[in-house]
């Protein structure tokens, strides 16, 4: 029987990877990489990366091995959160490229760590080498933190079309837009479960007045603050709203177990104004919290291979330089 991992540092028993995952492979080598994402048959993963010669964040794919990786983002603009479509010919990122083609401006970060929430962002659909892209949003403002469930071939993602940054629904083409969450707040990050019942995301805590109050005052320049997130699970159509965490910490990147019945996520929740992420696991009804790793630095952006073994993730772990980020994969051994 696996201990719970504090319990195993406890006793002194658990390498930094934590009891439930073994065999770790490192696909990246140098550079900014994160929000991998697999492809639907499991044999290639979509990723995010800032390395020469792009001076911000563009889209890359290789096969799961870490071999091949190659450019499917124009190269030009910033992009951000892509995903396979369920063809797993296709692609879905989001992009600036055409508001401009140079980077946005970095945030200031005199106001603190705050994240950009850039109004040349939209979402784009493309094949999966990159050609033919063809816009999926058109509203002002920001349309981003798209991801796909391959069982409804359903697009969740955020937008600012309402005025606040709120959870909508879309079709692989564009259509049939819809909102579904309608609660003042930020609210992204958000991913299915592998069934497509329901949905888990990143939000603003709507009794942290503070937070709300900063989040407010942010949007109006277009920024945003993840320091104070909460994880929050729905059913498909943003209905049954249930808050699983109320760390006043960053708590975001959550995934679902293959089984549905848990989220891995990433947190701060140990030192809340610190930089150091682990990944967790809570039970869909909010009990059960476990601590996954124990690497020290960050580590973020968990997913779930389609066959439901294999786990792969973001980390500065082993890392030579600052601000690197690299991909790995680990088997999951539960």
């Amino acid at each position: 029987m696996c201990l719970p991992l504090t319990a195993a540092l406890l006793l002194g028993q658990a390498p930094p990877e934590g009891a439930h995952l073994t065999n770790l492979k490192k696909l990246t080598n140098g550079g900014q990489n994160a929000e991998a994402y697999w492809a639907p048959d499991g044999k290639r993963i979509i990723f995010q990366t800032t390395r020469e010669p792009y001076a911000c964040d563009q889209i890359f794919v290789m096969n799961a091995d870490g071999s091949d990786q190659h450019l499917v983002s124009t190269g030009k603009g910033r992009t951000t959160c892509a995903y396979f479509l369920k063809d797993n010919r296709h692609i879905v990122y989001a992009s600036t490229h055409e508001a401009a083609e140079a980077c946005p401006t970095p945030p200031d970060r005199s106001k603190g760590y705050v994240w950009g929430v850039f109004a040349g962002y939209d979402i784009y659909v493309a094949d999966d080498t990159g050609k033919n892209p063809k816009k999926l949003t058109s509203t002002p403002g920001y349309d981003a933190e798209a991801t796909v469930n391959f069982a409804q071939n359903k697009i969740v993602y955020t937008s600012l079309a309402s005025g606040d940054l709120e959870l909508w629904q879309m079709k692989p083409d564009g259509s049939g837009k819809k909102q579904i969450t309608k609660r003042e707040g930020y609210d992204g990050g958000a991913v299915f479960s592998h069934d497509g019942k329901q949905i888990v995301w990143r939000a603003t805590d709507p009794s942290n007045a503070k937070a709300m109050a900063r989040y407010k005052e942010l949007l109006k320049e277009n920024l945003t603050e993840p320091m104070k997130m909460e994880l929050f699970l729905s059913d498909a159509h943003g209905k049954k709203v249930q808050q699983l965490t109320k760390f006043g910490c960053a708590s975001f990147a959550p995934t679902f177990t293959p089984d549905g019945k848990q989220i891995i996520f990433s947190s701060n929740k140990h030192n809340c104004d610190g930089r150091r992420f682990e990944l967790y696991r809570i039970n869909t009804d909010g009990s059960g919290l476990e601590q996954i790793t124990n690497f020290g630095g960050f580590t973020s952006f968990p997913e779930f291979a389609p066959d439901g073994k294999t786990l792969v993730f973001a980390t500065d772990y082993q890392t030579t330089q600052r601000y690197e980020f690299n991909i790995w994969t680990a088997a999951w051994k539960d």
